[in-house]
């Protein structure tokens, strides 16, 4: 397929250049004792007062070619094993909102772990996404169990890939302990972990943190999955330019990848980003813009120059709602991305600039994703399919429709939207002049309506509660209160939103 892209050959040289001499002239600041006596003992040049740490170039290339050319996430069954780059891009959940817009009040309010397995459930019956991301926050997650209460209300509920961020080793230790546990022994996980991570290695610009440094070797050295993402913000940790921000993010995910390498080779990664360009206008987080959609196909170019898969955070808003503006930014830059060779696109459910999440919108969301694997599914040409022959036999003045073949390619050729209404406005009318949004909301009742055929095991699930004392119950209940709309009636009252700060856990 041939793909859209922004950058000449002689542009990704440069920047690969460009970033090489970063690294080996400027370099970065390390937080990380540890990864930065390992850096040292690969090669790199490190003053431990500083914790600055240079990368000579001849260093950085010969780790980065070690980076594999295809990355597998597993889920708890595996049949939705995932390994790409594919054809189709993978398509996940965008995780991580501290808040959720109530189903019953339409308020947002704080997300609790009943809430990740609802949203669990639900996507693991949307045949749109590929993996759980898990959407949001749990504020009721028991003390020292955070990142565990998260996973496994995900686990419990759905047996896709599911994948989040921890704040250090020992979170990570606790949800790997909950895989073993789930498989039925140690050696049973290990033999095919289905646990996948994510992490932040990186504050831009050029730095390192503590921990998820930390949990960027741990991840390496244990055969973990887990990949990073970069997180730019243009203007503010970035020069405000597209091309100054791919310089400065390339050389930071080179100098993470290069880490995970010499931590141990052959470690599996994803050219994975999040670039933001502030409002300069008032310096809002604005995760919508379009200019993420054009970063994502400098990306990818830069992606395919490595040999590595490329991920975006695509298709997010700063709407608030299930309205146009929410419409135009999820649709465009994950259009974007796919058109450009994107090969894992996080794009479903949240809304706000991933402060909530909203069972509308990833039911819409779902819609947008199976629209977008169907442009990578590409045109299709053939001579069997430009059909000269039913062309001369139909002739001047006939009928397509009553043809054998048009019922044969009814549900092949084209998108068989589930959401969109496609009706005369007199048949809408007639039906109750609904809306996409309580289309979709009634979606996400009837699923969840339904019992969980996904759901653990209960002598499973037994023995995992007798391993961690106070766990949530996690299961996924339909929330008492939430009835299916009245197509003709009016989504439930809406409250002023609350001002909540988003916690920092990408």
């Amino acid at each position: 397929m041939n793909y859209f892209s922004y950058l000449t050959e002689d542009d990704i040289h440069y920047v690969h250049d460009a970033s090489l001499e970063i690294l080996e002239e400027v370099g970065l600041v390390v937080r990380n004792q540890k990864a930065r006596r390992r850096f040292a003992e690969h090669g790199a040049i490190v003053d431990h007062e500083t914790e600055m740490v240079r990368l000579p170039a001849a260093v950085t290339e010969k780790y980065r070619a070690l980076v594999p050319p295809s990355i597998t996430l597993r889920g708890r069954d595996p049949a939705f094993d995932i390994t790409f780059p594919r054809k189709l891009p993978v398509i996940a959940t965008a995780s991580s909102a501290p808040d959720i817009v109530d189903p019953v009040s339409g308020i947002t309010r704080r997300s609790t772990s009943d809430d990740i397995a609802r949203i669990a459930h639900l996507v693991n019956e949307l045949e749109g996404f590929d993996l759980f991301s898990i959407s949001t926050l749990a504020d009721d997650a028991p003390k020292d169990q955070f990142s565990l209460t998260r996973f496994y209300a995900a686990l419990k509920n759905c047996v896709k890939p599911c994948r989040t961020s921890v704040y250090n080793i020992g979170e990570a230790t606790q949800v790997i302990k909950l895989g073993e546990l789930i498989a039925g022994s140690k050696e049973a996980f290990w033999e095919r972990p289905f646990i996948n991570f994510g992490y932040c290695a990186i504050v831009s610009p050029l730095t390192m943190d503590f921990d998820s440094t930390d949990t960027l070797m741990y991840f390496a050295e244990n055969g973990i999955t887990a990949y990073g993402t970069i997180a730019p913000m243009g203007g503010l940790s970035t020069p405000l330019t597209l091309s100054g921000m791919l310089v400065i993010m390339n050389a930071e995910w080179l100098a993470a990848a290069v880490l995970a390498q010499m931590s141990k080779a052959g470690t599996e990664q994803i050219y994975n980003f999040l670039p933001v360009f502030a409002d300069m206008r008032d310096g809002a987080y604005a995760p919508g813009a379009i200019e993420i959609g054009m970063m994502n196909s400098a990306v990818c170019q830069m992606a395919r120059f490595y040999n590595v898969p490329a991920g975006g955070y695509l298709g997010l808003t700063n709407s608030k709602v299930a309205d146009a503006q929410s419409g135009f930014e999820k649709g465009m830059s994950p259009l974007m991305g796919a058109m450009s060779g994107a090969d894992f696109i996080v794009m479903g459910g949240l809304q706000d600039a991933l402060m909530s999440f909203d069972f509308g919108q990833a039911v819409i969301d779902n819609e947008i994703a199976r629209m977008i694997k169907r442009v990578r599914q590409g045109f299709g040409f053939s001579k069997e399919s430009a059909s000269v022959q039913e062309i001369k036999d139909t002739g001047p003045g006939g009928m397509f429709a009553d043809n054998p073949a048009t019922l044969e390619r009814m549900h092949t050729s084209t998108f068989m939207s589930e959401l969109a209404d496609r009706k005369l406005r007199e048949q809408w009318e007639l039906e109750g002049s609904s809306t996409i949004h309580q289309r979709a909301m009634n979606k996400a009742f009837d699923i969840l309506s339904m019992p969980n055929s996904a759901a653990l095991d209960p002598d499973v699930d037994a023995r995992i509660r007798a391993q961690f004392e106070g766990m949530v119950a996690g299961d996924a209940r339909l929330q008492e209160g939430w009835q299916r709309l009245d197509v003709g009636g009016a989504i439930a009252t809406r409250g002023r939103r609350t001002n909540r700060r988003r916690q920092k856990n990408p």
